[in-house]
């Protein structure tokens, strides 16, 4: 399958992709390969939040399908996603606690947006954007949006420092 190309939620479902793809309204939304630094920031949240999380209760699956909307259907793939239960089906249909977004360089302002608001209304608790040159970004929640300059991301009473990163 191609970017962009009309498919049946059957079809996204059933194909798999180099670098899992998106479904949103009846499209294939191929996402970024991923570079060097945001594989590195992946790697490192990856195994920071299950070694937090498993301390608190938490399970933490990279790159995970969840199904945002049923109609029309839509389908992200955060990079990481932090949920306070063992989900029992494999695409996520209910909201994970927290979902981590680490910014490529292909990126638009407006996917970003976009997929901000889609995971908050989907109930999502907590949405951190990543910038993996800088290891700063943002925290989004329903409260708001905290800016984060010196690397500290939180949520809830998950805390995660990526200085030296």
């Amino acid at each position: 399958m191609a970017d962009n190309e009309t498919v049946t939620v059957e079809q996204y479902l059933h194909s798999s992709f180099e670098h899992d793809a998106e479904y949103v309204d009846g499209t294939v939304v191929l996402r970024c390969a991923p570079r060097k630094p945001h594989s590195r920031m992946q790697s490192y949240l990856d195994r920071t939040l299950y070694h937090v999380g498993q301390m608190l209760g938490y399970q933490v699956f990279p790159e995970q399908r969840i199904r945002t909307q049923i109609a029309p259907a839509r389908y992200r793939v955060p990079d990481l996603c932090v949920t306070q239960w063992e989900p029992p089906e494999d695409v996520f249909t209910e909201p994970p606690f927290l979902c981590v977004e680490i910014l490529s360089p292909d990126d638009t302002a407006v996917d970003v947006w976009t997929k901000i608001r889609e995971y908050l209304a989907f109930g999502v608790a907590y949405v951190w954007i990543v910038d993996p040159d800088t290891a700063t970004g943002e925290v989004h929640s329903a409260e708001g949006t905290e800016r984060v300059e010196n690397g500290i991301f939180r949520a809830g009473e998950i805390e995660v420092h990526l200085e030296g990163v």
